[in-house]
This record gives C-alpha cells, structure tokens and sequence, in this order.
C-alpha cells in the first residue's frame, strides 16, 4: 500500500487507539479488547515493554484486518526498528526530521507532534502525514478551527487528553481523527465494546465545522 493508502485506513474510523502498558501482556490483553470491540487502528507505544514484539504479533495475525502502528517513536533508530517490526505507521509526540524521513524511505506514513502553528508549517514542509496535536488537554477544540482557518491544509489529530464526550467536539472543529488511551480501553470487554460502539457512532456523525473560504469571511464579526 501507497503511505497516503496506508494513512486513509489508518484514520478511517476517525479515532486509532493508543496501548501503553505495563507489561507485554497487558499491552496484547488491551489490543485483544479493542479490535474485538470494531477498533481497526491503534498504536503500541514505544514505552511498553517488548512493544515490538507485540505490533510483529498484531500485524502478522491481523493482516489487513486492521492498521496496527508505533507510538512515541523519537528518533531514526527507533522508527527503523518499528518499520523492521512491521508497523503501519508511526507517531511521536514531537516533531523530529529524522523519524518523517526514516518512516518515508520505507513507505511508512509518520504522525509527528506538534503545539504550536510553527511546528505545524514545520511538520508539513518535512511532509508529515498527519500532525499530532499533543498535549490536546492543553488546547481548546477551538484551537483547531482557529489554526486551520489559516493553515485549512493542515491534517490535525488531537491526542493526550480527549475523552468520549469531546471527541466528536474536537472532530467538528476540524480534526482528520482523534487518539485515545485509557478513555477508550479501560474496563471490561462488554464496557470497551459499548463504548467503542457509542464512540464510533457519534464520530460518524460528527461534522467538521464551516471554514472561511472567503477571504472576507476572516474579518466579519
């Protein structure tokens, strides 16, 4: 699959999980939950131990069934050594040239970190995929739609922070998807499955947000 293939299924349902744990058998454990539960993308953080091991095992189970990738990937040694493992894609909660171009040399799309309207000019010239707006708790849904009325080209993905009850909120400010942790996998299987569910059903229906595509609709009051 071409990178922009790869990144359409990745982002389709709106929102890729994000497993972080403890152990490599929490981390399986969680994955299990969430798939079952109609999740089809997520990330295995790179702070989880044996992470690797687990985004081989997902990816060679699953298939094209589901777009498995790696999280908190900092630097070209590490994004190498995700892509070996057979990850999807990659995200990283800051915005290093080294991981964007180790992920692209091998066809891989690249989700960097970005806070700031500087960082995101920045991560689209070196040709990120997405942009992963991290910390979201420390942003308003509006901070959204107020950078893309200037920068409408930028793919946003609010990560850190969003809930179940502002995702959709931060979909209808103009963000491509959302990423969530523990919001979406804590609990029970019946409890992630019901809230996946429910989840999933209001992002469909989430619609982004009017932007100006008239100049003179920037200054009116």
């Amino acid at each position: 699959m071409y990178r922009w293939e790869i990144t359409r299924a990745a982002l389709a349902q709106r929102v890729f999980a994000i497993v972080r744990c403890t152990t490599y058998d929490e981390a399986s454990a969680t994955a299990d939950t969430l798939l079952s539960a109609g999740i089809t993308s997520l990330e295995i953080s790179l702070t989880t131990p044996f992470a690797l091991e687990a985004v081989t095992t997902l990816t060679r189970e699953l298939g094209e069934d589901a777009v498995i990738g790696a999280g908190t990937v900092l630097d070209a040694a590490s994004a190498r050594m995700a892509v070996d493992a057979g990850a999807r894609f990659l995200v990283s909660p800051s915005l290093d040239a080294e991981v964007i171009r180790t992920g692209h040399r091998y066809g891989i799309p690249v989700f960097p970190g970005v806070s700031t309207p500087t960082e995101v000019v920045r991560a689209l010239e070196l040709g990120a995929d997405a942009l992963k707006l991290f910390p979201a708790s420390a942003h308003h849904p509006s901070w959204i739609r107020d950078v893309r009325a200037a920068l409408p080209q930028a793919p946003l993905l609010p990560t850190g922070g969003v809930t179940t009850e502002n995702a959709p909120d931060w979909i209808a400010a103009g963000a491509v998807a959302v990423g969530m942790g523990s919001a979406l996998s804590e609990g029970d299987r019946d409890t992630v499955a019901k809230r996946a569910a429910d989840l999933l059903a209001r992002l469909a229906e989430a619609t982004p947000d009017h932007l100006p595509t008239d100049p003179a609709e920037l200054y009116d009051d």
